[in-house]
């Protein structure tokens, strides 16, 4: 009962934008901490407690925010951290650049305070939702484990974002089934918390690269959106 809030890190160099956003989630009981500039967010994110979620604005005065992103992703230590970006830039573009460094959501600015609430309360409840007990998944040298949150291929651990870890492991718990972009969404998104059917498209691209050799197993159904196949259970 006595459980604390999940501890958010702010990474902006606009005090004056984020105070009204601190203020309420301190006034939720949240645990917020805020730093200027992307060097800052690094250190920080080098020490213990890691922070439940990161709002990492782009627009920083010394290392762009894409560049945060990719070594926080880099990382298997904060890999698993989930990232909201914050950017003034709202081109479809710039959306899927977000999703392929690796962000689970992304909102421009200008914003409703109450609107990021919600987009990261989404992204903490799916990070955080309890997962689905059952035994580890085989698929030939992949192995997943649903419980602890993890993957193995060939024995070696992937670095997945929580989204590409909730992609991976439905599209196994469907396995050979065609699972259309509408069903991924509303699988691995909350409904109606910003996501778009090209964020599916960006994260699969991602997965399949971390799946390196085995990246064939998830297979593109045309006209319908994507499924994992098994060759063991092709007749």
């Amino acid at each position: 009962m006595n459980e604390p809030q999940p501890r958010i890190l702010i990474v902006d160099d606009e005090p004056d934008l984020i105070r009204p956003l601190s203020f309420l989630l301190r006034r939720d009981h949240f645990q917020v901490e805020e730093v200027l500039d992307g060097t800052s967010c690094l250190e920080r994110m080098a020490r213990e407690p890691l922070p439940d979620l990161v709002l990492l604005d782009l627009m920083l005065p010394d290392i762009p925010g894409t560049q945060v992103c990719l070594r926080l992703r880099s990382d298997p230590r904060t890999a698993r951290v989930p990232i909201v970006m914050l950017t003034a830039r709202g081109e479809e573009v710039d959306r899927v650049v977000g999703f392929e460094l690796g962000a689970d959501d992304y909102v421009t600015k200008p914003y409703s305070v109450q609107e990021l609430m919600l987009r990261m309360r989404a992204v903490l409840r799916r990070t955080r939702a309890a997962p689905n007990p059952m035994d580890r998944i085989h698929l030939g040298d992949l192995e997943v484990d649903p419980a602890a949150v993890r993957a193995w291929m060939d024995g070696d651990e992937l670095t997945l974002t929580p989204t590409e870890f909730r992609i991976l492991l439905t599209l196994l718990q469907r396995r050979g089934r065609a699972q259309s972009r509408a069903q991924l969404l509303e699988a691995v998104w909350d409904l109606g918390d910003g996501a778009t059917e090209r964020a599916v498209d960006t994260h699969i691209k991602r997965l399949r690269q971390k799946l390196g050799g085995a990246s064939e197993v998830i297979q593109t159904v045309r006209g319908v959106g994507y499924r994992i196949f098994d060759p063991e259970d092709d007749p």
